[in-house]
């Protein structure tokens, strides 16, 4: 019989392109991202580092680890939800993002919470 898993972390993700910010003309293109993190388990956990991979359409990768998300490492409880906005810059007007977010459950376990490939393109870029 399949027991299913304490841990459960859920993030959904809506992108933005940030065009007073960005410069085309430099190849600069910026975009935020706003998270919602939610713990779906029966178990505490605390969001302890993150993980991103950012690709730009033309197969140019940054990898970006560290302590939290915006200088925070948030403690969710079952059902509980942590949202928060960062952002990012490229030098093509597409992109993917994708990740993790290292967490410790309060029994002491550690696990992944895996973020999903996510599209990073101007208004209209695709169709």
């Amino acid at each position: 019989m399949n027991k299913a898993s304490p841990y459960n972390i859920a993030v959904k993700v809506e992108t933005q392109y940030i065009e007073t910010e960005s410069r085309p003309e430099d190849d600069f293109y910026v975009f935020a991202y706003h998270i919602t993190i939610t713990n779906k388990g029966d178990i505490s956990a605390k969001l302890l580092t993150r993980h991103w991979i950012i690709t730009d359409s033309n197969g140019s990768k940054q990898e970006v680890k560290g302590d939290g998300v915006i200088g925070k490492q948030p403690l969710l409880k079952p059902n509980e939800t942590f949202r928060y906005t960062s952002g990012t810059m490229m030098e093509t007007p597409v992109g993917t993002m994708e990740g993790s977010y290292q967490m410790l459950a309060d029994d002491g376990e550690h696990f992944n919470a895996n973020i999903p490939v996510f599209l990073l393109a101007l208004p209209n870029m695709l169709h």
